[in-house]
């Protein structure tokens, strides 16, 4: 029995993790769920896999569940600074982090100080702080298992392997939902275009980040850390039809690719299960259905997050978190109609240039990084100066 507490349980990851647990009932116990303000999905999940704690961010909602849970052995505590009680205790084996952003940043911390493995879904926490995170991680003998289907694919191609002999990893793209248009095309769009992914379900925030290939761009830094490369080792390959979900290439010219149907369960279900590999029902890829699977390189000057997102790791420091703290905002600002698509670009590059880089590395910085550029974001959004 594996004992796992799920940090943001009712989003899009953690919902899937769930079924994954609910499948295999001999295999999986939950210790602690976490959400930060739908309690009603919470309080749902709590009374279904009875928790050991619960933990809902929003504070003003924590009377509604404290009563609904009323009488269960389960701790129910509130607020931000719980996140990291949960990611800490002690019944745990695993934390699988679901959290939405760099708000991840701390329970994983807290996580990995508790010497509890990782499987990680919350990518902005490497994007942030991938040198302090991964560090973290070999002292305390923590193993981080990749939750993002890319980055599952690159780990599993890499078991039985030496990150020496890696020549380049290529993370494929789906494109999203703009694959192929233009800047005038995507001049008049809005979040219902943005929101309607041809090939996976996601949440919001995530999804916008896939239109406008962000998403791929903070993959590319937390690829960086994961699998310990150089910049011009990563590379980006769009794959219309996400079955290849990624590769790598090693220095005697093979490649290993990881393939399978579009679904989150698959790789929730392998960080889960390592190092084993448990059976499932999830429905098989069929070759004859798929007779065609095609790759072509991305668009970078229409979707110039990616190339942001390069630059960004080439300078290192605090940039990453710059890029990350800016596009937090501007998909914010997007999803409640208060920016053009195209103009989240616009804001991010804005703050990469006019905010102060500081090279050195430390949690600090990171946190005052991420606030600074909160603020500036906010503010070039609301006088709409780009």
């Amino acid at each position: 029995m594996k004992y796992i507490s799920i940090l943001g349980s009712t989003g899009s990851v953690g919902t899937q993790t769930l079924e994954v647990v609910a499948a295999n009932p001999g295999l999986y116990q939950v210790s602690a769920l976490t959400a930060q303000s739908n309690a009603a999905l919470l309080i749902e999940q709590a009374l279904q896999f009875k928790p050991e704690m619960v933990v809902i961010g929003d504070e003003t909602k924590y009377t509604e569940v404290k009563s609904a849970l009323l009488g269960l052995p389960i701790q129910v505590l509130s607020g931000t600074e719980a996140l990291c009680e949960a990611a800490s205790l002690a019944s745990s084996d695993i934390v699988l982090t679901a959290l939405v952003g760099s708000v991840g940043l701390k329970p994983t911390i807290a996580a990995i100080k508790a010497g509890k493995d990782i499987a990680l879904a919350n990518k902005e926490t490497l994007v942030v702080a991938g040198d302090l995170i991964t560090l973290l991680a070999k002292e305390h003998g923590v193993q981080i298992i990749p939750v993002d289907s890319e980055h599952s694919a690159i780990f599993q191609c890499l078991t039985g392997e030496r990150y020496a002999a890696i020549e380049k990893i290529y993370l494929t793209a789906s494109g999203g939902p703009f694959r192929g248009k233009d800047r005038s095309f995507l001049t008049g769009i809005g979040r219902a275009e943005a929101l309607k992914h041809p090939n996976w379900t996601m949440g919001a925030k995530i999804t916008i980040d896939s239109a406008s290939l962000m998403n791929k761009g903070l993959e590319v830094i937390e690829a960086k850390w994961l699998f310990d490369l150089e910049v011009d080792q990563i590379d980006v390959i769009v794959h219309p039809q996400s079955i290849v979900h990624s590769l790598v290439q090693f220095n005697d010219g093979s490649m290993k690719a990881q393939m399978g149907l579009p679904d989150m369960k698959l790789p929730i279900h392998y960080a889960l299960a390592y190092p084993d590999r448990i059976r499932s029902d999830f429905e098989r890829f069929n070759f004859i259905d798929h007779p065609e699977l095609t790759f072509h390189q991305p668009d970078r000057e229409t979707f110039r997050n990616l190339d942001l997102a390069f630059k960004a790791l080439r300078m290192g420091g605090n940039m990453p978190c710059i890029v990350n703290a800016a596009n937090e905002v501007v998909v914010n600002a997007f999803l409640n109609d208060k920016i053009g698509f195209l103009e989240m670009s616009d804001v991010i590059e804005r703050c990469m240039e006019e905010l102060q880089f500081d090279a050195s590395a430390s949690l600090n910085n990171y946190l005052e990084t991420d606030r600074h550029t909160r603020i500036f974001a906010g503010e070039l959004v609301t006088k709409q100066v780009y």
